[in-house]
């Protein structure tokens, strides 16, 4: 079994989530009381939101990250999970710093959208993963377009994650505007929406609506485990 390294704290609610599937998973796949070999380094988010909300500054941001990531090299780790969709704008930068290969979330979403033989996804999330690029551009270089939500809509998104979901909070109201802009976005031509920030499917869920969601958190943690196990399954 490969040792996985996971960046957490991004927020610390999906953090624990990555933890359980993972473990869940390799269980599941070996059977018996089998859990992950798994290093986590869980960096301050506080320190994260400082350097990108308060004082702009990316490259901070990035450092808090990479840091994260170097403790990780350290530790001896196979290749490295960030557990937190909009970090992974930084993974170009650290690819060229750090050694460990990282296990980028949108090429497992993107792999997800071809098992259903989707062209268009819509993406939902924080503004950086929404407005950044750096994620639809990886999926379009899996052949898939991405439709963004209107203005009005990613304050909302946004909004809602920073106040409510990544501090534990999931409310009725929330999810029940969630699943209408789903349903929005899929009016507009969307066959399927990527849940692009992994609080978000502790929030939605696949019965919440007849739109496919993807539901980053798991499958990322199922490519990790893939990942993990691919010399011993």
């Amino acid at each position: 079994m490969k040792k996985i390294g996971v960046i957490g704290g991004l927020s610390w609610v999906s953090t624990a989530e990555y933890y359980r599937r993972i473990n869940e998973m390799v269980q599941e796949r070996l059977g018996g009381v089998h859990s992950a070999d798994l290093v986590m380094a869980s960096v301050d988010r506080q320190d994260y939101v400082d350097a990108v909300i308060e004082r702009r500054d990316e490259a901070a941001a990035g450092d808090v990250v990479l840091n994260a990531a170097r403790s990780l090299e350290a530790a001896g780790v196979d290749f490295i999970v960030i557990s937190c969709n909009d970090a992974h704008r930084f993974v170009p930068r650290m690819e060229g710093e750090v050694s460990i290969p990282f296990l980028h979330i949108a090429d497992a979403t993107a792999g997800a959208i071809r098992e259903r033989g989707q062209k268009t996804v819509a993406l939902i999330g924080v503004r950086k993963t929404m407005e950044g690029g750096f994620y639809a551009d990886r999926l379009s270089a899996h052949g898939i377009a991405t439709i963004l939500p209107e203005e009005d809509e990613k304050a909302y998104l946004h909004a809602s994650i920073f106040d409510e979901l990544v501090k534990d909070v999931f409310l009725d109201t929330t999810r029940a505007r969630y699943v209408d802009l789903v349903g929005s976005l899929h009016d507009r031509g969307a066959e399927g929406v990527v849940l692009g920030c992994t609080e978000i499917p502790l929030l939605i869920v696949e019965t919440d609506t007849e739109v496919p969601l993807y539901a980053t958190t798991e499958i990322h943690c199922r490519a990790a485990v893939d990942m993990a196990l691919a010399e011993t399954s």
